[in-house]
């Protein structure tokens, strides 16, 4: 198995599309190189953040496979290959794992609601079948339901491969619950930009970041402070960066991350129906942000 550790700032980035809506694969290879560059701990493909409920079966290998292979062993690259059909999700995983993956991100299974035993067995199943670093992906705001701290902690101890969860219920209290009771080598990282400092202040590891997108040596900077525990540091520039955080989700995530790496040139901020272009005051607010912490 990858000896992946689940730690510091990892990007769950973008996937940049053509004017036609096609995936823009020499942008998604620039957006890799300008992570790399600056020592990002870990790249998310095929996540929220990169618009994985409307990218085919198809896409989501292509992706996988691409950021493999920019990558080359420079960077972890975890494979977001959850669904909401278990047995999918098992093949994504395996295909995943045999392209080279470093490690899988399993969102909770949306839409049909399933109870905290429906849950349980989920993850189970996937980590029998699949022998490759997992990390559970709890965004109730999106599926629907939540995986319950007890639940987390049960995967945690029933699946040594599950080593990690990105904990995005905004659930400050979970979080702790989870910490407090985890096996030791089960790490929680935010899932949220602004309780990153917040929760790394009573143990948590790290960050699957929107904000890494764009801002990656400055995030990276925060959570290498309060890895160190230096918090004072770290919350000087936790400050610095809360209004952009705050910013990414002023419209639906991945609209504002996309139009800031517009700005930047990085790639043209192009979304799939049924996301829509930023607004031009949001564009605005996104922008004036950026120039205040010198990103543009």
């Amino acid at each position: 198995m990858s000896n992946f550790i689940p730690k510091g700032v990892i990007t769950a980035i973008v996937t940049p599309f053509k004017s036609n809506l096609d995936i823009d694969f020499d942008a998604f290879e620039r957006l890799i190189e300008f992570q790399i560059e600056r020592n990002i701990d870990g790249i998310v493909v095929c996540g929220t953040t990169g618009e994985s409920p409307t990218l085919s079966h198809k896409e989501r290998i292509a992706l996988i496979i691409k950021a493999i292979q920019v990558a080359n062993g420079r960077v972890p690259i975890i494979a977001g290959t959850g669904t909401n059909d278990t047995k999918a999700t098992i093949e994504l995983s395996l295909l995943a794992k045999s392209e080279g993956a470093d490690a899988i991100l399993l969102v909770a299974p949306y839409y049909n609601k399933p109870t905290q035993l429906g849950l349980l067995q989920h993850f189970l199943a996937i980590s029998e079948q699949v022998e490759i670093p997992q990390i559970i992906y709890n965004v109730p705001g999106r599926t629907g339901v939540n995986i319950s701290a007890e639940t987390q902690i049960e995967i945690a101890n029933q699946c040594k491969n599950v080593i990690a969860t990105k904990e995005a219920s905004g659930n400050v209290e979970q979080a702790m619950n989870i910490i407090k009771s985890a096996p030791a080598n089960f790490a929680l990282l935010s899932g949220d930009d602004a309780l990153t400092l917040p929760l790394m202040s009573v143990g948590a590891k790290g960050i699957v970041s929107v904000l890494s997108n764009y801002a990656p040596k400055e995030l990276k900077e925060m959570v290498k402070f309060a890895l160190d525990g230096d918090f004072e540091q770290a919350r000087k520039i936790h400050y610095e960066l809360l209004d952009l955080m705050q910013l990414n989700f002023i419209e639906s995530n991945p609209v504002p991350a996309k139009a800031a790496l517009g700005l930047m040139g990085l790639i043209n901020p192009y979304v799939r129906l049924p996301l829509v272009p930023i607004s031009q005051s949001n564009l605005d607010k996104i922008g004036n942000a950026m120039k205040i912490l010198k990103l543009l």
